[in-house]
C-alpha cells in the first residue's frame, strides 16, 4: 500500500536472536502466571495471552497459569444488587458472595480460558483448588473482617506434575476445607503457594500498572528490581491490590522460585517482552 513500509527484516532477525539465549535457559522450565486484569477484560489482549502462552508451551516451557476473575465477579454481583467490598486487596465474601466466584470463575473465566488455549493448538486442562485436593485451605487470619476468603495452606503438585507433562495447567483461585466448606481464594496469594510448592523457575503477576511503585501517586516512582527482604520489609506500608501481589512474590521467593515479577498486562505481549528480551519490564523480586 503507497506509502506503508515493509518491518525491516534485519529487526525480526534481531528480535529472534535477542530471544535465544532466554529460550534455551528457559527450556523444560515452569512458570506460573497469575492472568488477570486488563489482559482478561480486552478481546484483544485475551487472544494475545492465549497465543503467548502458547508459544511458551511450544518452545518447551511449562506454563502453569492461576487465574482471578475479580471484575467479572464484581460485575455479576453489581447485577444481583450485591454489596462489594475490599479490605487491604481482598474481597469480603459471604456465602452469597463465595458462590458467584465460583459460578463465574468455573463456568465462565476458567472455562474461556481453556478454550482459547486449546483453540490456538495447545491441549490444556481447567482445574480449581478441589480438583485432586489441590489446594488445603484454612480460614483468612483476618476472617473476621474478610468473612469467607480462604489462604492456601497447602498445596499438592502431584496433579499438576503430572499433567504439566502434556497439559497447560489452569487454576481457578477457589476451594474448600477439610469439611467441605467453600472459600474465595486471592488468586494473587494462590499463585504464590503454586509457585513455591512446584517449585517454579519463575512466577508473573499481570496487572494494570506498570509494576510496584515506590509512590503510588507517582508513575514515574517505579520500581524495577527489589531483593526479597525489601519487599517483606516495605509490605506493611503497601495498601490495595498490590499488597497481596507483593506479598505472593515474598511467598515464591522463599519458596525457591529464582524470580518473581509485576508486569503491566495492559501492554500486548508483555509477557514474552518480560521472558525474551534483555530490556524486560516492571517489577523483578530476587532472592
Amino acid at each position: 500500500m503507497s506509502g506503508q513500509r515493509e518491518p525491516d527484516p534485519n529487526v525480526r532477525v534481531e528480535t529472534l536472536l535477542e530471544a535465544l539465549p532466554y529460550i534455551r535457559d528457559f527450556h523444560g522450565r515452569t512458570v506460573v502466571i497469575k492472568y488477570g486484569g486488563a489482559a482478561m477484560r480486552d478481546e484483544a489482549l485475551r487472544e494475545g495471552f492465549a497465543t503467548d502462552v502458547v508459544l511458551l508451551k511450544y518452545v518447551g516451557l511449562n506454563p502453569v497459569i492461576v487465574h482471578g476473575g475479580g471484575p467479572e465477579i464484581t460485575t455479576y454481583m453489581e447485577r444481583l444488587g450485591m454489596e462489594v467490598r475490599f479490605v487491604e486487596g481482598v474481597r469480603v465474601s459471604d456465602p452469597e458472595t463465595v458462590e458467584v466466584a465460583k459460578m463465574v470463575l468455573l463456568g465462565k473465566v476458567n472455562a474461556d480460558i481453556v478454550s482459547r488455549l486449546n483453540r490456538h493448538g495447545q491441549p490444556s486442562v481447567g482445574l480449581s483448588g478441589e480438583d485432586g485436593t489441590l489446594f488445603e485451605i484454612r480460614p483468612h487470619p483476618d476472617a473476621e473482617r474478610v468473612g469467607l476468603v480462604g489462604d492456601v495452606e497447602r498445596v499438592h503438585v502431584d496433579v499438576l506434575n503430572h499433567i504439566a507433562e502434556d497439559y497447560i495447567p489452569v487454576i481457578a483461585s477457589a476451594g474448600t476445607d477439610g469439611e467441605g466448606n467453600s472459600y474465595n481464594v486471592n488468586a494473587d496469594t494462590a499463585a504464590g503457594k503454586v509457585a513455591a510448592a512446584l517449585p517454579a523457575h519463575k512466577a508473573i503477576f499481570l496487572t494494570d500498572i506498570a509494576g510496584w511503585l515506590a509512590d503510588p501517586a507517582d508513575p514515574g516512582s517505579l520500581v524495577s528490581r527489589a531483593r526479597v527482604d525489601e519487599v517483606a520489609g516495605a509490605l506493611d506500608g503497601v495498601s490495595g491490590g498490590m499488597r497481596p501481589k507483593l506479598g505472593a512474590c515474598v511467598e515464591a521467593i522463599r519458596g525457591g522460585v529464582s524470580s518473581a515479577h509485576i508486569i503491566d498486562g495492559s501492554q500486548p505481549h508483555s509477557l514474552l517482552l518480560e521472558l525474551f528480551t534483555d530490556a524486560g519490564i516492571g517489577t523483578m523480586v530476587v532472592p
